[in-house]
């Protein structure tokens, strides 16, 4: 079994990680396909929620700015065979850090509202605002709840297909 990455969200949006290149690719392309990537910036261009970024003539995602809709745009209008994996799911889903306002008795639930899958949910507590949950088996990874967050709580971890997915 492999270890997970947990990632704060001020540092996966630096690329600061230990593993990996730091950023995440839009969904279907995969490690093989980005070798094939001539860096054109179509995928940049078509993407309706503008969260890709050619960096390096390799396309990223910005959470900070929106989340990922699955639209399949970007793979569309690529030249190029970059995007021959999954396309409706990340390889990796959110984790709601310590510094939650509603962790810290702040009532929030602006990832709640977010969440196009519903993956975050609230359970009442006694005597404080209700405390986030993430369902993982909902959570494609799309990012919504990422740009939301007034305290940058919330980053990624990465999943491993085969025990996730099983």
């Amino acid at each position: 079994m492999g270890e997970g990455i947990e990632i704060s969200r001020r540092s996966f949006l630096r690329g600061r990680h230990k593993r990996g290149s730091g950023r995440v690719s839009p969904p279907g392309a995969t490690a093989e396909g980005l070798e094939a990537c001539t860096g054109c910036g179509r995928c940049a261009d078509a993407c309706p929620t503008h969260i890709i970024r050619v960096i390096d003539d390799r396309p990223a995602l910005d959470f900070f700015i929106a989340e990922c809709t699955f639209c399949g745009q970007c793979a569309e209008l690529c030249p190029e065979p970059v995007f021959t994996g999954r396309s409706q799911q990340f390889p990796h889903v959110a984790m709601i850090g310590e510094s939650c306002l509603a962790r810290n008795r702040t009532d929030c639930q602006a990832c709640r509202d977010a969440c196009p899958t519903e993956a975050i949910r609230f359970r009442p507590r006694a005597g404080g605002p209700f405390l986030p949950e993430l369902n993982e088996e909902l959570c494609t990874g799309c990012g919504a709840c990422l740009s939301v967050c007034p305290v940058a709580a919330i980053g990624i971890r990465e999943v491993e297909w085969e025990r996730a997915h099983v």
